[in-house]
């Protein structure tokens, strides 16, 4: 099951390296001048429904209080990727002011490339983000600042057929899938008892994105919050990352999990019993699954609230091709506003990046409580890094070779990964 916004390609990511090579390697993009110009800007946002929804309404509210800073949007251009697109358009000079559809994993790139405004250099850059955002900020920051703001995520929980669940014997409310153990057991009885055909079904595919939704979740669970590189060195080889390889080598071995593509929707078809995905995939599950959610499994059971998942968010990057920077400062903390993240919230269902989600919006989750399994908990990013597409497919090719299929040994396949991805943080 694939997240319905675009998602990256290693070779899309690739080729914003080679569209965007007429930028300034390491500016800063602090824009000079820029940084106190207003005026007219344009902005970029999503291609789905519900997103576009929102970015008219936030729009045509700011242009009515704001006539000489009137702000003009469309959907991000088609493409292969956001990510050609919007390595494209710093190619040519040409990119918005704003992108409300910006791959954390991409910044890195991008901000190498010269084309992102550093946004602490607005007096108030650091700070607004940091108070918006809490400790979770730090994910999302460069060396020299912020290069991106930390706008909505989607963290990925385990999804259940509560029906398929109780023709298996399992209890549908309370399921016993805390531990790895628990989460085996009940594996085993599914599949065994027929009520369906497989426990779990992600994606086998390797493109290195599917890992964020097998290995990332678990191993940011397993862990508490550890990002898949730490301190510029691999952190994946872990007694934690090997734990959360061999869980998966039993599913896969054990015929628990689908290792050949499946064209439809394994959840929703009935294939499968269980599946990982975040908030976005509400709305696709509701009317065909009578659905509940977990957190993701570890190997000794961990409170619900302090559970950590990968967190899946898009956010917003400001382009030093943008004239009238403060404009555009000024509308992105207005769309980031409290008011503007409920609005988020109610016509997406996806999360603000916010420290205060659960009370500010206490009555969206009361009335819409199949939502409050992501109201708290804990989030990991990807790692800020150059040459992310390469590092996660890197690790992608080792999971797939050890884990999915078992043609070679997790410890020696992951280490040999783990040099290779060393390797390329510091180059």
């Amino acid at each position: 099951m694939k997240r319905p916004l675009e998602v990256i390609t290693a070779a899309s990511l690739a080729a914003t390296v080679v569209l965007a090579g007429c930028g300034t390697d390491g500016d800063t993009g602090d824009g000079g001048d820029r940084l106190t110009a207003t005026g007219p800007i344009t902005i970029w946002y999503s291609n789905n429904e519900q997103e576009v929804a929102w970015g008219e309404q936030v729009v045509e509210a700011w242009n009515a209080e704001h006539p000489d800073e009137q702000v003009s949007a469309e959907e991000i251009p088609a493409g292969k990727s956001s990510e050609e697109v919007i390595g494209a358009a710093i190619a040519a000079g040409n990119a918005p002011c704003l992108v409300y559809n910006t791959a954390p994993a991409a910044v890195a790139d991008f901000q190498k490339q010269g084309g992102l405004v550093n946004l602490s250099s607005f007096p108030d850059g650091a700070s607004y983000i940091e108070a918006r955002t809490g400790d979770a900020a730090e994910q999302f920051s460069s060396p020299d600042g912020y290069f991106q703001m930390p706008w909505k995520s989607n963290p990925v929980a385990l999804f259940y057929n509560k029906d398929v669940f109780a023709a298996a014997g399992l209890d549908p409310e309370n399921p016993p899938i805390s531990t790895y153990e628990d989460l085996l057991e009940a594996s085993r009885t599914i599949v065994e008892s027929g009520s369906a055909d497989y426990a779990i079904y992600p994606s086998p595919s390797s493109d290195f994105y599917e890992t964020w939704f097998d290995f990332y979740p678990f191993f940011a669970a397993e862990t508490g919050g550890t990002q898949l590189i730490e301190d510029d060195a691999a952190a994946f080889t872990s007694p934690e990352g090997l734990a959360v390889a061999e869980l998966w080598r039993t599913m896969y071995s054990e015929n628990l999990a689908g290792q050949e593509p499946y064209t439809g929707d394994a959840f929703t078809d009935g294939v499968s019993a269980m599946a990982l995905a975040g908030p976005w995939a509400v709305p696709t599950f509701d009317g065909k699954v009578s659905w509940g959610t977990a957190p993701i499994p570890t190997s000794d059971g961990t409170a619900p609230e302090e559970t950590a998942t990968f967190d899946d968010a898009k956010n917003v990057g400001m382009y030093t091709a943008c004239k009238n920077q403060k404009t555009a400062w000024e509308f992105l903390k207005f769309t980031t506003s409290e008011e503007q993240d409920g609005e988020l919230l109610e016509g997406t269902g996806q999360m603000p990046l916010r420290t205060d989600l659960a009370t500010t919006f206490a009555d969206f989750f009361t009335d819409n409580p199949q939502y409050s399994a992501w109201s708290t908990g804990r989030t990991v990013a990807v790692p800020n890094t150059l040459n992310s597409t390469e590092i996660w497919q890197t690790f992608r090719d080792a999971w797939t070779s050890s884990v999915i299929f078992g043609e070679t040994d997790i410890e020696t396949s992951f280490s040999t990964a783990a040099d290779t991805v060393t390797s390329l943080t510091t180059d």
